[in-house]
């Protein structure tokens, strides 16, 4: 029997929606991501909720908010406490180098479930030269007409590689022309000299880039490029602001919903003085309660110690001992000092070290090996380089104000007649992209997740052309039972497993038919043809130096890999065997393991 696997798309599928997904494997449930939008809707989590406290384990792919912004809800309020998985780049919320560099699928080995997005399934980038180019243009042609450009981005995603195609079109190597600005106040001492400005959030819901919109969108001189598509929950419903501005044609009016902090005042602030005065005197009740507790414990373990006629018992059978030594048995009375009633420690405080062990060790504090922010500000910075020197009076007061102050939002209609431009610069594979890897990898079950019911079911066409892909696109907390058989393989047409079976006989035909008691093992067999050309090729993509020599492939110093068998027969080849020389050494077992990688195991 296969491994037994089943995915159930908890959202994200037949939409443009957050992504999560529960996938079983053996009844071992993991959840892959676990996205939400920067709206926060609880009611997006429903699906999620169901199943929170059965899962296992919790695997994250990107570290953006479409991809593990509920991951923190869903800890706090929906009982999800599973241990949380993601590689080192998703953990440093990304790095530009991972985002460049390619994946090897010559590596790959033909898996039994695939499971991929179609989000963009319909679409065929232009090729990304010339797409940067196009992207220069526009801002250029804005620039040289006295407007303005408001490029709203994901602050963890690719506002880098937008720098840089910024810093190489002016001719700079430092990012001179960049300013980095955290209010804005400082931006508007730029008043209305053309500029580019890159803000957080890309979906105009909230942060700079909603405010300097609502500023920005009424001037034709203007643009809004947007870089990614944003969140689209359902056909007729948008799920952010920049994803309506993104249809076209774009809309004439928007509503939007400004926000400001202002003081306390008046009854206002009276009352929060009030309530704020009530869980002090709450918090010190608790104090002295605490403390009391702690009084009459020390209390109780020092009771003997205050009564200068009590005797230890085994402080003196002890103490008899060690007497001894001195050719007398001497008991010894605790007497003179009495302890006062507030003590907690005797004359001269005593602190055990009560460190916890276990099998492997002294167990340790992870909070004494954090780095303060002062310490992380002069690592990243330098002495004297930190945001202290960047922050003036304006922000340090926005950043350190501690007066009481509540939020006011207002719903505004906010003319649009500046330009709205969309550049794909997500680093998503298109439509062209998708299916070549698809057909690439080759597997046997294909899953397809995420993506406009358009897009899905093209993708989903285009791959039930193949004759022996099973496609799969579930519906939201529908479950879809993807098992296969892993001892089954094809070779060019055909397909080989091990078959354990009684043959029988039905209407004059020969049937198979369920052994009647449990078979017996069999030998492990490695399924395929390499060919030693090929496997230099791919240990040469893994580092090792590799040669031939003699009519053998010479793998690092010591390791040689060679063909040995009978000649080619008429009809068929003979069989031949592959043959690995060499010490017994690490290089000989990591050799070993990469040649095995290249066949099935059957």
């Amino acid at each position: 029997m296969g491994t037994s696997v089943q995915v159930t798309p908890l959202s994200g599928a037949y939409g443009e929606g957050p992504l999560s997904y529960l996938l079983a494997v053996d009844g071992f449930r993991f959840l892959l991501d676990c996205g939400w939008t920067d709206l926060c809707d609880p009611s997006q989590l429903q699906p999620l909720a169901k199943v929170a406290p059965t899962i296992d384990a919790v695997l994250l792919s990107h570290p953006d908010v479409m991809h593990l912004g509920a991951l923190p809800y869903a800890m706090k309020h929906l009982a999800l406490s599973a241990p949380v998985y993601a590689t080192e780049p998703v953990f440093r919320l990304g790095l530009l180098t991972m985002h460049l560099n390619g994946t090897i699928l010559g590596s790959f080995v033909r898996p039994a479930v695939l499971i991929t997005d179609a989000y963009n399934a319909l679409n065929n980038q232009v090729y990304k030269r010339k797409q940067d180019q196009n992207f220069v243009d526009a801002l250029v042609k804005v620039l040289a007409s006295g407007g303005s450009v408001l490029l709203p981005v994901d602050t963890a995603g690719r506002v880098l590689e937008l720098l840089l195609i910024l810093e190489e079109y002016w001719n700079q190597r430092n990012l001179k022309n960049v300013t980095l600005i955290i209010n804005k106040e400082e931006l508007e001492k730029w008043g209305d000299a053309p500029k580019v400005v890159l803000a957080s959030m890309a979906s105009l819901e909230v942060g700079f880039s909603h405010d300097i919109f609502v500023e920005m969108a009424n001037d034709a001189k203007n643009l809004v490029l947007f870089t990614e598509k944003g969140q689209k929950i359902s056909a007729l419903q948008f799920g952010t602001l920049a994803r309506m501005l993104q249809v076209d044609p774009p809309p004439k009016a928007v509503k939007v919903t400004v926000s400001k902090r202002i003081p306390l005042v008046g009854d206002e602030l009276k009352a929060y003085e009030e309530e704020q005065e009530r869980i002090k005197k709450e918090e010190a009740v608790k104090a002295s309660l605490i403390k009391e507790e702690e009084l009459k414990a020390s209390h109780g373990l020092n009771a003997k110690a205050s009564d200068p006629m009590a005797i230890d018992g085994s402080t003196s059978r002890k103490s008899s001992n060690a007497g001894s030594h001195f050719g007398a048995n001497v008991d010894i009375l605790i007497d003179g000092f009495v302890p006062p009633s507030t003590s907690v420690a005797p004359m001269f405080p005593f602190f055990e070290n009560t460190a916890e062990w276990d099998d492997f060790g002294e167990v340790i504090n992870p909070d004494d090996y954090m780095m303060k922010q002062e310490e992380m500000d002069t690592l990243m910075f330098g002495p004297g380089d930190g945001l202290d020197g960047k922050i003036d009076e304006g922000s340090a007061r926005l950043l350190l104000d501690s007066t009481p102050s509540k939020v006011i939002s207002n719903e505004i209609t906010v003319q649009v007649r500046c330009s709205l431009v969309y550049m794909d610069f997500e680093g998503r594979s298109d439509g062209r992209s998708v299916k070549s890897v698809i057909a690439h990898v080759a597997p046997l079950k294909l899953v397809l997740v995420h993506g406009s019911a358009e897009a899905t079911e093209h993708l989903k066409m285009h791959c039930a052309k193949s004759s022996d892909l099973h496609v799969y696109a579930p519906q939201i907390e529908e479950t879809i039972d993807v098992t296969s058989d892993l001892c089954a393989y094809k070779l060019g047409e055909h397909e080989i497993a091990w078959l354990d079976a009684e043959v029988g006989k039905e209407d004059e035909k020969l049937i198979l038919l369920p052994p009647s008691s449990p078979p017996p093992p069999h030998k492990s067999v490695l399924v395929g043809d390499l060919k030693l050309a090929d496997f230099k090729q791919f240990l040469a993509n893994k580092g090792w130096q590799v040669e031939f020599a003699g009519g053998a492939l010479r793998c690092g110093e010591y390791i040689t890999v060679r063909k040995i068998g009978d000649s080619v027969q008429k009809g068929g080849a003979g069989s031949q065997q592959l043959v690995i020389e060499g010490p017994l050494c690490e290089d000989y077992y990591k050799i070993r393991e990469l040649l095995y990688s290249q066949f099935y195991l059957l």
